[in-house]
């Protein structure tokens, strides 16, 4: 069946392991608030004090639950892989599932911390895949940029979906100030590159499920191989 895989690993988790599995523990429970049951093949679940793992429908943005994670007022630095492709049926928490997205994903997991990016995203289609190699890992940059100040506007704004005026009125400042504060943060770029991401993973995921099921089709019956050559 078809996925979509994600780890989140705390980096510098060792520093403090204690602070790092409670951090894990309230993004997993946010999470899982957060994304519709329907959504979710699987429940959120982490190890302690260093990763939590997702597993997610096929056609759901996941780049909503990586903007959560980056904009939390308790986040903590953290590299993220998103992988679309097959995994075994199965039932519990993501940490008790497999299958060949997940064993991409921890082979791409690793590939990120000696590349240092913060973000990874695959959709098993490689021209899709070459784009987002080059483009995943800025959403990550942007989001460490942000200020205390600037990530309390863009949660509001990303995340909320609270317009300008309505977070200077949450947080009892001028319009002015939230305005000055979210274009410092690029708050409206960050936007855009994740709906960016995300419709290039969907893109990217349909065409390489489509890939499977031919190949599929041609291995059950090699008479449409043969037709097709």
């Amino acid at each position: 069946m078809d996925g979509i895989v994600i780890f989140g690993d705390v980096v510098r988790s060792r520093r403090d392991a204690t602070g790092s599995t409670a951090w894990l523990r309230t993004l997993a429970a946010e999470l899982d608030t957060a994304v519709p049951a329907a959504d979710r093949l699987a429940e959120f679940e982490f190890t302690q004090g260093d990763e939590i793992q997702g597993l997610l429908a096929p056609g759901f943005d996941p780049l909503g639950a990586i903007l959560r994670a980056g904009l939390h007022p308790e986040r903590r630095s953290m590299r993220w892989v998103v992988v679309a492709g097959d995994v075994d049926p199965g039932s519990g928490p993501a940490t008790q599932r497999t299958g060949a997205a997940f064993l991409r994903a921890r082979e791409r997991l690793v590939e990120a911390a000696a590349r240092r990016d913060g973000l990874v995203v695959e959709s098993g289609d490689p021209a899709s895949d070459a784009l987002l190699d080059d483009v995943a890992p800025l959403l990550a940059e942007l989001l460490d940029d942000l200020t205390d100040r600037q990530r309390v506007v863009a949660r509001l704004i990303l995340v909320e979906g609270l317009r300008r005026s309505q977070a200077a009125e949450r947080l009892g400042v001028s319009r002015a100030t939230v305005s000055v504060a979210a274009d410092r943060a690029h708050v409206r770029s960050i936007g855009r590159l994740a709906g960016a991401l995300g419709r290039l993973l969907a893109e990217g995921a349909t065409i390489a499920a489509a890939r499977r099921i031919g190949a599929a089709s041609e291995r059950a019956d090699p008479a449409v191989a043969t037709a097709a050559g």
